[in-house]
């Protein structure tokens, strides 16, 4: 799903024309050049497309104009906010006799495989984008441990299996309850061998 400016809302006051060749004020240009800081500040927005972002914006003297220079960012208050459209930041991740860690404002694929073989990972979903409306993360254990956080806000669906391990957790239990209609979706598969694969909720 493309996060996408609205057609009738710049995310300003109400009362403006709708219409494409509207002139626009001062204080819509300033809406969207705030939307761009906050993209580029969470990752959803490369740095080196910053001052091109900004010159398109002062630049525009239509709504039609705006509107262009601040596609592909969300509007303030979307359910979908989390999705995007952009490369995934990484799409598998190895703990062989050692750990890794996903966190901060990564993009994660559509579908994401993480191994933890005598070793342990962290995959961090709180500041995180997703590049679909659902993701399917495979997350195996062997003789080691991968937990998963996952805040408030996405429908999560936890699948799996664990001989002589975890897998699952009570944490797990009810953790989409908070999510919307239009919020992404999760499904967490699951093998723990002798390890143990944990979904919980970020700490408050």
């Amino acid at each position: 799903m493309t996060e996408q400016t609205s057609g009738t809302d710049l995310g300003g006051p109400a009362g403006h024309g709708h219409g494409h060749d509207m002139l626009v004020s001062d204080a819509d240009r300033e809406q969207v050049v705030e939307r761009v800081r906050e993209a580029v500040a969470d990752g959803r927005l490369p740095l080196d497309e910053l001052d091109g972002r900004l010159d398109r914006i002062y630049a525009a003297r239509t709504r039609g104009e705006l509107l262009a220079a601040g596609s592909g960012l969300p509007v303030p208050g979307t359910g979908d906010a989390r999705v995007v459209d952009h490369a995934p930041t990484s799409r598998f991740a190895l703990g062989l006799f050692g750990g890794f860690r996903r966190d901060g404002g990564w993009v994660v694929p559509p579908r994401f495989t993480a191994w933890s073989m005598w070793g342990g990972g962290r995959l961090d979903l709180t500041e995180a984008r997703f590049a679909a409306p659902e993701t399917v993360i495979r997350a195996v254990a062997l003789w080691g441990g991968i937990g998963i956080v996952v805040p408030d806000g996405i429908d999560v669906e936890v699948r799996g299996f664990g001989l002589f391990g975890v897998f699952g957790g009570r944490e797990a239990r009810g953790l989409g309850g908070t999510a919307g209609a239009s919020a992404p979706r999760v499904v967490v598969k699951g093998l723990a061998l002798f390890g143990a694969v944990v979904t919980k909720p970020r700490r408050k």
